[in-house]
């Protein structure tokens, strides 16, 4: 069965954005993207990338982890403010919004459903993991249907933002099971973890 893994890039203090939700990656953002960084994802998450900087890196490698991307509107708009309908036209590309009525680009799925019986159809059709993107109030939404966290921990912290998942996140602890990790050079870490008992 296909499973839900929440792939986030995260401060040490457990932030995912600034509290203004801009891309922290982005034009005047503060998140550092050293070399070593970027060879990483090239190298172990291709289809990751968002399709413009796949081809400013040459990067044509499918992937081998995920074949679908699930994001919110909130994470979505980020990319449409800065002219980009569609970051993974090389994934199936969905985005929960139940106020966005017409897609801006008919590669990406709209969904208004409940994103939990979304994810639980997805999860029994054929095919690689689902990558959850974000933002935060999704995250929270599909909480009890994650299956996998890999977590991108930057060198840094910020003090306040948006976190891992929304404010508004129910009092729910569960444990999870590190199964994997890389330390760069650089300072990050890369972290996989599986639900503890799942």
């Amino acid at each position: 069965m296909r499973r839900l893994v929440y792939y986030i890039a995260t401060t040490l203090d457990g932030f995912i954005a600034g509290p203004d939700g801009a891309d922290p990656t982005g034009p005047g953002g503060f998140w550092p993207v050293p070399e070593d960084y970027i060879a990483h994802l090239v190298a172990e998450y291709p289809e990751t990338l968002p399709g413009p900087a796949r081809e400013a890196l040459s990067v044509t490698a499918e992937g081998t982890r995920f074949d679908t991307v699930l994001e919110g509107r909130k994470s979505y708009g980020i990319g449409l403010a800065a002219g980009v309908t569609d970051a993974y036209p090389h994934l199936r590309h969905l985005v929960f919004s139940r106020t966005l009525k017409e897609s801006p680009d008919p590669r990406v799925e709209l969904v208004a459903d409940d994103p939990v019986e979304t994810v639980r159809e997805l999860k029994r059709q054929e095919g690689k993991d689902i990558w959850l993107l974000g933002g935060a109030a999704l995250a929270e939404s599909l909480y009890g249907e994650i299956d996998a966290l890999i977590l991108k921990v930057g060198p840094l912290t910020v003090g306040n933002g948006i976190p891992l998942f929304s404010r508004e996140a129910a009092f729910d602890p569960r444990t999870w099971e590190l199964v994997d990790h890389t330390v760069l050079k650089s300072g990050a870490l890369f972290l996989t973890y599986t639900r503890a008992g799942g």
